[in-house]
């Protein structure tokens, strides 16, 4: 451990097999110490970022049956449902009086929808909130739009970023190893991507001229080698495109989903305490790493800003994934420049594309009496 140790202080690049073998033998302690200093080698001053946006969905009805989701509905169920553009459009112009600067817009695998459902979609959140960041569609759906259309991924992605999408989120990469994606997902094969496809789909994103983030839930079938292989991959392309603006891990929540039965206990915060410092050691061409506060809990979201973390994610004005799942956190902007604050950082609210808003500055000191 000790040539790792200096291996990495001196800005060297892990290999996948030190990689493996750091996350597999490195005492926590001394693993979040190195992620820290790598951190602010890259951001040294003590600020921490974070997004003031929501995340509400278009659609449950999905044909995918992934094992591990509890918020995918069937078509006919009582509970299904399909928003026009023009009533999530009027969402999020609720929540853009609310103060939310950005929209991470999701949904299900829906058949149903013909490519010009998506392109509408844009153009109505763009009517009705000129000024909103649209972080929309997962790898997946950018794959079931294809299928519907006949179009190639390119000329999807092309489709959307001229409309205005100029960011892509990282769902859907649960882990990406193809062993570990039929284990949780078996129903799944032929309408949810192998991890090539979705490393593909982020690829040609990046080269429309989108950005986009890459994400990683654990907590279920995957092995420290599948762990390092995704890893490696996200790695991979970003030396290539440069495109990837932040990597955000979280455990997998099993309430409430089939795989409940099979996988019966949350990963804890060590665990991801050691997933999160070991990304950011192993991830040395990505500038930000998020602290999932929502997945994990406020507390060891306050822990991660000490184990590699300079983002604290977005405040989830509106969430319903996890909410299906029995798992819940919110907050609030105050209570996350707060949460910031107690953990020895000054908190800095930005956008999307990690650009700075305003610098929220310390809270006023009370009058004695």
């Amino acid at each position: 451990m000790a040539d790792l140790a200096r291996k990495i202080r001196s800005g060297g690049r892990l290999t996948e097999a030190e990689g493996l073998d750091l996350l597999r033998t490195m005492p926590l302690s001394e693993m979040g110490a190195l992620a820290q200093e790598r951190r602010f080698a890259r951001h040294p001053a003590r600020e921490v970022t974070f997004v003031v946006d929501s995340n509400p969905n278009y659609t449950n009805v999905c044909e995918a049956d992934c094992l591990f989701c509890a918020f995918y509905r069937k078509e006919g169920d009582a509970d299904a449902y399909t928003f026009t553009p023009e009533q999530v459009a009027k969402k999020a112009k609720e929540h853009w009086g609310a103060g939310v600067t950005t929209l991470l817009l999701q949904g299900g695998l829906n058949p149903k929808l013909p490519f010009s459902y998506y392109l509408d979609l844009i153009r109505a959140l763009k009517a009705a909130v000129p000024k909103m960041h649209l972080h929309l569609f997962s790898a997946p759906e950018i794959q079931e739009m294809a299928k519907v259309s006949g179009k190639t991924i390119t000329e999807v992605l092309a489709a959307l970023h001229a409309e205005g999408q100029l960011t892509l989120p990282g769902g859907g990469a649960e882990v990406l190893s193809d062993r570990v994606r039929i284990r949780m997902a078996p129903k799944a094969v032929g309408t949810k991507q192998k991890s090539s496809e979705w490393l593909e789909v982020h690829r040609a994103a990046h080269a429309v001229g989108m950005r986009s983030t890459a994400t990683m839930m654990y907590g279920h079938f995957e092995t420290p080698e599948d762990v390092v292989t995704h890893l490696e991959s996200i790695r991979t392309i970003q030396d290539e495109t440069k495109g990837f603006t932040a990597f955000v891990p979280w455990s997998f929540k099993p309430g409430n989903t089939v795989l409940e039965r099979k996988i019966t206990s949350y990963a804890g915060p060590a665990v991801y305490l050691r997933m999160l410092a070991f990304s950011r050691l192993y991830l040395d061409n990505f500038d930000h790493v998020q602290a999932s506060w929502f997945s994990e809990g406020k507390k060891t979201g306050q822990m991660a800003l000490h184990f590699g973390a300079d983002d604290f994610g977005g405040t989830l004005l509106e969430e319903n994934v996890h909410k299906e799942a029995g798992f819940v956190n919110t907050t609030t902007v105050e209570e996350t420049a707060r949460i910031i604050r107690e953990s020895g950082f000054t908190p800095v609210q930005r956008g999307t594309l990690y650009e700075r808003i305003r610098t929220h500055g310390p809270e006023p000191v009370m009058a004695g009496r």
